[in-house]
């Protein structure tokens, strides 16, 4: 077991914990995964289940929370044309209507701002558990993001949750 793995386990029971495999792994039947997971977030029941306008109002909630979080985020000025990247990817984004089309550049979007929030590389083995010590709720969330592949075949279905998991948080960090 890894160090993160062992301090993971402070945090989260093994149901969670194994919630995330079985949400990666399933073709199908991986919705209350997801609800566990997204339980792990802070959220209520039946997230899977969530309505149009719900998604619709998380989505605007994630935008302006992540714009806001990146343009309050102090940064070197070699780091301040990284900032303003992401700040138009970030509208690329939200331009785009496809869950799966959107898949890759939203975590490209995480990674940066995560890069410009913590001012390390956050693929470095330590981070994690460094996330972790620091912040047990973004080191959680950190090990969602950390532990979805870079490019994935999966259902338009299955690539909105995942996203919007992702987003629950960021939009009530």
């Amino acid at each position: 077991m890894t160090k993160q793995a062992d301090i993971l386990t402070e945090f989260l029971d093994s149901k969670t914990i194994d919630s995330l495999s079985n949400f990666l792994n399933k073709e199908k039947g991986y919705e209350s995964s997801a609800d566990t997971i997204a339980a792990a977030f802070g959220s209520g029941k039946g997230f899977s289940k969530m309505k149009e306008d719900a998604a619709e109002k998380l989505v605007s909630s994630f935008k302006n929370n992540l714009t806001l979080l990146v343009q309050k985020t102090w940064v070197e000025k070699s780091d301040i044309a990284l900032k303003d990247q992401l700040l138009y990817q970030l509208d690329v984004f939200m331009s785009n209507n496809s869950w799966k089309d959107n898949y890759v550049l939203f975590l490209q979007l995480i990674n940066q701002a995560v890069f410009l929030m913590f001012g390390q590389k956050p693929d470095t083995p330590d981070f994690a558990e460094y996330t972790l010590r620091i912040d047990p709720e973004f080191g959680i969330f950190w090990w969602y993001i950390s532990n979805l592949p870079p490019k994935t075949e999966w259902s338009e279905e299955k690539c909105r949750l995942a996203i919007l998991l992702g987003m629950y948080f960021l939009a009530n960090y």
